[in-house]
């Protein structure tokens, strides 16, 4: 590995230990082996070094999240089972995750004096909502492009519900069964 690559990963460890407020050019430096002078030649600014190691990590993170979500429940999975499958692995995720969902809840508060990583954000949400429907209805979104954004939406807040709900307090986030009887309850009440 070169330093930028050295750097980019002691500050994905550094992020992952404390926190994107509570990391310092000299800590990524401890933690990657390079000099300041390195933060400088290869991005100019901690801040643009933190940025560009975190969208890795959440990129890398919708990778797994996708494998996840797509491991195979059998054949003859029905859709219920298919839902059930997916949270409940979405939900065992978080234990393992937690530190990029702490990130990501720390920097939603400072997305109004960080454009670029609102803009890193956003284009990450839509790309997942897309992401999300093709997992969970099969729906191409080539095909119906607005259909899928607004089904992806409902299951990422899903998601970031969960994950809010799981920081706060994990012994108490709902099981994908509970989502799953919330749900035709919600049904019931709009049908019935």
């Amino acid at each position: 590995m070169g330093n930028r690559e050295d750097l980019l990963a002691g500050a994905r460890r550094c992020l992952m230990e404390k926190g994107y407020a509570g990391t310092t050019a000299r800590d990524i430096t401890a933690a990657s082996g390079t000099s300041l002078a390195a933060i400088g030649y290869h991005f100019r600014t901690t801040k643009a070094l933190l940025n560009e190691a975190l969208i890795e990590a959440m990129a890398e993170w919708g990778e797994e999240l996708h494998r996840s979500l797509t491991a195979d429940v059998g054949p003859d999975a029905t859709p219920e089972q298919r839902f059930e499958a997916a949270w409940t692995r979405v939900i065992e995720s978080f234990a393992r995750l937690r530190p990029l969902w702490a990130i990501q809840f720390e920097l939603i508060a400072q997305m109004d004096r960080a454009p670029e990583l609102r803009e890193a954000f956003a284009t990450a949400n839509r790309q997942a909502r897309l992401g999300l429907a093709e997992i969970f209805h099969h729906l191409d979104p080539t095909t119906d492009e607005a259909e899928a954004l607004t089904l992806g939406a409902f299951h990422q807040t899903l998601l970031g519900g969960l994950a809010t709900q799981w920081l706060v307090d994990p012994d108490s986030v709902p099981t994908a069964r509970d989502l799953i009887r919330a749900m035709r309850t919600v049904t019931a009440e709009f049908t019935g």
